[in-house]
């Protein structure tokens, strides 16, 4: 008996263990249309603790906010109707875990398509998983993002 008992508490501590390792990769943005304005307004959420593994930074420093800005900036990527469209950061706030990105596209008139892509993440955490939804003229739409997979495009 004590040795069944014994190979039931391995087992019942192998799968806690296997359950502990486990972490979650992932970040999600939203796109609004602003139609008053011509505008896409883009909010990213991300894992304080990923991002700050990623540009190597501590959240904590000044610098921060401008390293997130250019991280972001240099893996997300838009396109509207086929043509690329300048992101402009507005700004960002580190509340506990998580980080808000909110940057914005202007000029932006009908869109017919939109593409794009993002590698926040991909290239540090290899199962990061990137979420985008987009709220266009009443219309909702998903992409999800992730390694092999980092660009997307929708039609309205």
């Amino acid at each position: 008996m004590k040795k069944y008992l014994h190979i039931i508490s391995i087992f019942a501590i192998m799968v806690m263990l296997s359950f502990a390792s486990q972490d979650f990769y992932s970040s999600m943005t939203k796109v609004d249309f602003v139609e008053g304005s011509k505008t896409l307004k883009f909010t990213t959420k991300l894992n304080t603790s990923h991002i700050s593994d990623a540009i190597k930074i501590n959240p904590n420093t000044a610098q921060f906010e401008a390293e997130v800005k250019k991280y972001v900036n240099n893996n997300f990527d838009v396109y509207v109707n086929g043509t690329p469209k300048t992101l402009t950061f507005t700004g960002s706030q580190v509340k506990g875990e998580t980080v808000w990105v909110y940057f914005e596209s202007g000029g932006v008139g009908e869109v017919n398509s939109m593409k794009i892509k993002n590698t926040i993440l991909l290239g540090t955490f290899p199962r990061q998983f990137n979420l985008v939804n987009i709220a266009y003229k009443g219309n909702q739409k998903t992409m999800n993002f992730q390694r092999g997979k980092e660009v997307n495009e929708v039609s309205f």
